[in-house]
């Protein structure tokens, strides 16, 4: 699998004063030994979903939006405070595609880093297989401009910008 550096690893300077001193003090954890902020990194959580047609081709999206405009991307997004993987999923798909769920089964997770706004977030992405109501006529929309379909052994990983994307194709050709 594709592999990521920690957060400890990437964090140089101290984010509330900017001092190199800013050292390890925990497994997950940095402390700044001029201002004496302290931060433990942890993930956000996001979702994905793994949606087949009846010629068993998954649905890839294209991003309508930075970061990564153009590359191709799973269906979904980040879970909201207080929402579940599962309602969040529903949510995304309803907000992207307009498409109702008819079930759903945990597949997977993989870490990622997903550049936002300067800083590059952690997340824990947990993807689905998924069965919706129907995959005709669904409409791009909100943060996706075009819906695709490819064997997954046919999806060329360049344009995948996410490395649990990639780490979740991979699985999914491990399988087969």
């Amino acid at each position: 699998m594709i592999e990521a550096k920690h957060p400890n690893q990437r964090y140089k300077y101290c984010p509330s004063c900017g001092s190199a001193q800013f050292q390890q003090s925990g497994e997950r954890s940095k402390k700044c030994s001029d201002c004496g902020f302290q931060v433990f990194f942890n993930t956000s959580s996001a979702v994905a979903a793994i949606i087949f047609d009846e010629a068993g081709r998954m649905m890839l999206t294209r991003r309508a939006i930075q970061p990564h405009k153009g590359m191709l991307d799973l269906p979904g997004g980040f879970v909201d405070p207080m929402e579940t993987a599962e309602e969040s999923l529903a949510r995304e798909l309803q907000e992207e595609l307009g498409a109702k769920v008819n079930k759903m089964e945990y597949y997977c997770s993989f870490p990622n880093i997903y550049p936002f706004s300067g800083l590059e977030v952690f997340t824990l992405d947990l993807a689905f297989i998924v069965e919706l109501e129907t995959v005709q006529n669904l409409k791009p929309m909100d943060d996706i401009y075009a819906i695709e379909f490819y064997h997954p052994a046919e999806v060329d990983l360049k344009e995948l910008p996410a490395l649990s994307m990639k780490n979740i194709i991979k699985k999914l050709n491990e399988r087969s």
